[in-house]
């Protein structure tokens, strides 16, 4: 496209903001494009959002194979439940928790890219805020709660994000206190349903050790619901856990 536009690669770094070098990295494959670049590209060229979204795209590698199959399916979900062991639920994250948890699993990622997957996991949140959402009920083991992720303002922020999120009529959030004793489950895992036109039969997705699956088997599903009914009898109600919500935010300062 560069060379279409009778651009040198000096030309198109000046354009962008970028040096020659890192245009010429960029053309060999060597660096992996900023967002900042890939949008002066589509300037440059004039091409819209033709690079920002081939670059979105190629940095989906926070939804690897093994989660992009659920990532889908949950699009067209029309029941999402959740139960969390240690960690906010992916669709229910601030920005700066996400960022956070990123930097800590992908130290090796560059700012920019961090910030792109980051993005990416956000767009899940716009499920729950949409015109017509899924019902999500979400599960949170205390330890969700109190694991200090980002520092106390990120904290501060992702509970009050979370306060926020449970004010809507289809979002149901349950605490499952430390009092509550052992766990009936002691993985994450995560339910869909479906509107019923659709032939697409309720999955159960399991994660672990970086190794995620999403199963449709009718006997595994039925025993994931089984097991979501006893960990909401043994959660707090929802004012309960609305009112710990509040009580650990105000541990934290912003």
């Amino acid at each position: 496209m560069r060379r279409a536009r009778r651009l040198t690669q000096r030309q198109l770094g000046q354009v962008t903001g970028y040096s020659e070098g890192y245009v010429s990295k960029i053309e060999k494959g060597t660096v992996t494009p900023s967002v900042k670049f890939a949008e002066g590209c589509d300037r440059a060229f004039g091409t819209g959002g033709l690079f920002a979204e081939s670059l979105r795209r190629l940095m989906e590698v926070d939804h690897p194979d093994w989660f992009a199959p659920f990532v889908e399916l949950e699009k067209h979900a029309s029941e999402i439940c959740d139960y969390s062991t240690n960690l906010i639920f992916g669709g229910a994250q601030t920005r700066e928790y996400a960022q956070a948890l990123l930097r800590s699993g992908q130290p090796l990622d560059t700012p920019d890219q961090t910030a792109a997957k980051a993005d990416l996991r956000l767009k899940r949140g716009t499920l729950h805020t949409g015109g017509h959402p899924p019902l999500l009920w979400l599960v949170l083991d205390e330890a969700c709660l109190r694991r200090e992720v980002g520092g106390s303002a990120v904290m501060h922020e992702q509970l009050q994000h979370l306060m926020s999120l449970a004010e809507y009529p289809a979002v149901t959030i349950q605490v499952l206190p430390f009092t509550s004793g052992a766990p009936p489950a002691e993985s994450p895992f995560t339910l869909l349903r479906f509107p019923e036109p659709t032939a697409q039969r309720p999955v159960l997705y399991s994660e672990g050790q970086g190794i995620g699956r999403v199963i449709d088997s009718a006997e595994r599903v039925a025993e994931g619901w089984k097991l979501l009914d006893r960990l909401r009898a043994d959660a707090l109600s929802p004012a309960q856990s609305f009112d710990l919500i509040h009580g650990v935010m105000g541990e934290h300062t912003r």
